[in-house]
């Protein structure tokens, strides 16, 4: 369908996404890259995304997703990139699947080291595999204790065709003003390197690491060891909390699009929408544009929330007036003085950074992005 039918949709460009990649290579020459593909590439299409990624001349050394259902669509598509599981399997029967399939899981539990000794010791596996033995450094979600990698890493390394990485996550490293977060980032970075230390001390040999995601390779070259695991960045997002996307360098990905379907002239002293939130100062004309929250749009963004629209040739910025609802916005566009219904308005993307927006309704691009539903077609390109 031509974009010129649709009330709403988003453009994906996949050069922009490429060159974030870029950025990434030269942020850190001497790791190789794990691109963070979950959430249907934070809702920007995991399929298309995985073959851009796989197509591009890059030290992409797999794909990391979060539920095996995105694991297995995946690893069907066959584009000779590992697929690698970060939620790991939650009992014998996945990880017989996931062995199956060539998956590699991310081992965060001291009983996923138990049920891999049984298929390794029981000769229901043959084959060379890579685990990724996650550490809880001070994030306190999914990982082990010092102690107990320092159990479950020799367990597992005994078998001779098992590659073993150690990885970790940052909670902090978004935040370099904060004289706390920094603190917690430093105590975690000390944390897994005397892991790293004792573990080299027992195999007598490196140990490959995995700690850094966004802003780790943005802000902690400390952090960047042999694997990267950019997320959000590829996307063009901001992974720090003080910068926008467009700030760091990065190219924004996903352009969000919708059209003026009505222009009403409301008097001063009217009000606009549910609640009647806004309050006219003086007559104002109002757009009406065709998204809401139905479409992915963030209901909680205030008032001031800025757009852009396109019309008359030229590109204007102005702003949200009134609540969000399902289907609709509306914005003042009483600067522009010759918009016309049907005219192209940009929610985010290429010339406003999802960033900003995000920061109008209290939330990071992050969620902006997942939240694009199926009602918005993408465009590739």
């Amino acid at each position: 369908m031509d974009t010129t039918e649709q009330r709403a949709w988003a453009t994906i460009n996949l050069q922009a996404l490429k060159k974030n990649l870029g950025l990434v290579k030269s942020q850190c020459p001497e790791s190789r890259i794990v691109p963070v593909i979950k959430a249907n590439a934070y809702g920007h299409g995991m399929v298309p995304v995985a073959r851009a990624l796989a197509a591009t001349n890059s030290r992409v050394a797999g794909f990391a997703v979060a539920t095996l259902d995105e694991a297995l669509e995946l690893a069907a598509l066959e584009l000779g990139v590992p697929v690698i599981l970060l939620s790991g399997f939650r009992n014998d029967a996945e990880l017989s699947e996931i062995l199956a399939r060539g998956i590699e899981p991310v081992v965060h539990s001291l009983w996923q080291v138990t049920s891999l000794q049984r298929h390794f010791d029981g000769d229901f596996f043959a084959g060379c595999l890579k685990l990724w033995i996650k550490h809880n450094s001070g994030m306190n979600r999914l990982g082990m204790s010092s102690g107990t990698c320092l159990e479950a890493f020799p367990a597992l390394h005994r078998f001779p065709d098992t590659e073993l990485v150690l990885m970790s996550h940052l909670a902090c490293a978004d935040d370099l003003e904060s004289s706390t977060a920094k603190a917690v980032t430093h105590k975690q970075l000390a944390e897994f390197s005397g892991l790293r230390q004792r573990l080299m001390q027992f195999t007598n040999a490196a140990v490959d690491c995995s700690f850094a995601a966004s802003a780790g390779i943005l802000s902690w070259p400390d952090t960047h060891y042999q694997y990267v695991r950019p997320g959000i960045m590829l996307y063009g997002g901001s992974p720090m909390a003080h910068a926008t996307g467009d700030e760091l360098g990065l190219q924004p990905v996903m352009t969000l699009k919708a059209r003026l379907l009505a222009i009403n002239e409301v008097k001063a002293g009217g009000t606009i929408g549910y609640g009647a939130r806004h309050v006219c100062k003086q007559t104002t004309l109002v757009g009406v544009v065709g998204i809401g929250y139905g479409d992915g749009y963030p209901r909680a963004a205030v008032d001031g929330t800025p757009v852009l629209v396109h019309s008359d040739g030229r590109t204007h910025r102005t702003s949200l007036i009134g609540r969000v609802s399902m289907d609709m916005i509306t914005v003042d566009l009483t600067p522009i003085a010759n918009a016309q219904v049907g005219d192209e308005v940009t929610l985010w993307g290429e010339g406003l950074s999802a960033d900003e927006v995000a920061r109008n309704a209290d939330t990071i691009s992050y969620e902006l992005f997942c939240q694009v539903t199926n009602r918005v077609r993408r465009e590739y390109r």
